[in-house]
């Protein structure tokens, strides 16, 4: 993982899960069964958690509680190469 430029980071709030994260995108990852496999959906770190995509309005943002980052076209698609990557990865553990 660290090969493909991913950092393993920890969410206090998720202290059963480790994550990772590329260029401010993250997602939890559960290492229970002897695999590894994600916890939840990938987002956008926003603070001390995980902001999900949602649609607002005409466009979409990365939300979580209260606090919201604007999905610029260029951020929609680093978070398409995350994702897939995450997958790419996790399919070859």
């Amino acid at each position: 993982m660290l090969q493909a430029g991913f950092r393993f980071i920890t969410l206090e709030r998720y202290g059963r899960y480790f994550g990772i994260e590329r260029d401010g995108f993250a997602v939890l990852i559960d290492a229970a069964d002897g695999r590894l496999q994600t916890f939840g959906q990938a987002g956008y770190l926003i603070g001390d958690g995980i902001g999900m995509l949602v649609r607002r309005g005409a466009g979409k943002a990365f939300v979580w509680h209260r606090e919201s980052v604007p999905a610029t076209p260029s951020m929609l698609a680093a978070y398409e190469r995350f994702r897939t990557d995450v997958e790419n990865l996790l399919r070859e553990e």
